[in-house]
């Protein structure tokens, strides 16, 4: 796995970039350094992700729920699934959820990626990946993210996994993305988002009542492959009716 990170690595590794980075105005010349670092960064990403050959599925999770949780087993069950159906699994790379949807992935024979990020806790990379790819900045992870998966999945977790979540909905519910399931698993532990969400947000007018559709939520690995599998048909035959580039049709 070292020789495989240190082959997909363009760019020098400096674990506080990001931290400097926003700590502030700066001179010109170090913002244009920080620009040309995050357009090598962007096609670290292209040239390792564009290569992948199927459809791909990001799971999110906590990196605290480890091996015995239900949660773990859930998302463990569900990387076995994703991966017999031919699709490739996507998480952060590190351990919790994430190593429970890779390891599920690698057992059943499919394509395990992780995209890792550099924190001063928690995020080393687990042992379940096929593909690995470190970034330095956050914000082109959750680009890339999105752009190279088909659908996300949301288990259990912390504000990563919310910060991850909330972006994506919001991409939804702009019209930014289109057809892109967000299924939620583990109901009881999302039970007082949703709740929230409906009796405060969309009372108060914050969000439309049909905003919190956006969201799937189910306990049943079937059930959430089905989604996403009905989901990608539609989205190639989107495709296949398109000439490459042409934007939406409002």
């Amino acid at each position: 796995m070292a020789k495989k990170k240190t082959e997909l690595s363009l760019l020098d590794h400096a674990s506080d970039i990001e931290k400097r980075f926003l700590a502030g105005p700066r001179d010109r010349a170090k913002d244009l350094e920080s620009a040309i670092r995050y357009f090598l960064e962007f096609l670290r990403g292209f040239e390792t992700l564009g290569a992948i050959d199927r459809p791909c599925v990001t799971v999110f999770g906590s990196a605290r729920l480890g091996e015995g949780t239900p949660y773990y087993d859930m998302a463990r069950a569900l990387g076995r699934r994703l991966a017999e159906e031919g699709l490739g699994v996507m998480t952060g790379g590190g351990p919790g959820i994430m190593e429970a949807a890779n390891r599920g992935a690698k057992e059943a024979g499919g394509l395990s990626i992780g995209c890792n990020i550099q924190l001063p806790f928690e995020q080393q990379p687990n042992p379940w990946l096929d593909i690995f790819i470190e970034f330095d900045h956050f914000f082109i992870r959750k680009v890339m993210l999105v752009k190279y998966s088909s659908a996300f999945v949301v288990l259990p977790g912390g504000y990563g996994t919310l910060d991850e979540a909330f972006e994506t909905v919001t991409l939804m519910q702009t019209d930014k993305i289109e057809d892109f399931p967000l299924i939620s698993m583990g109901t009881e532990f999302w039970r007082p988002m949703a709740e929230f969400m409906r009796d405060t947000l969309v009372t108060r007018g914050t969000i439309g009542k049909r905003d919190v559709h956006l969201w799937s939520p189910t306990d049943s690995v079937d059930e959430a492959v089905s989604t996403i599998l009905e989901a990608i048909e539609r989205q190639r035959a989107t495709a296949a009716r398109r000439l490459p580039d042409e934007p939406r049709q409002k």
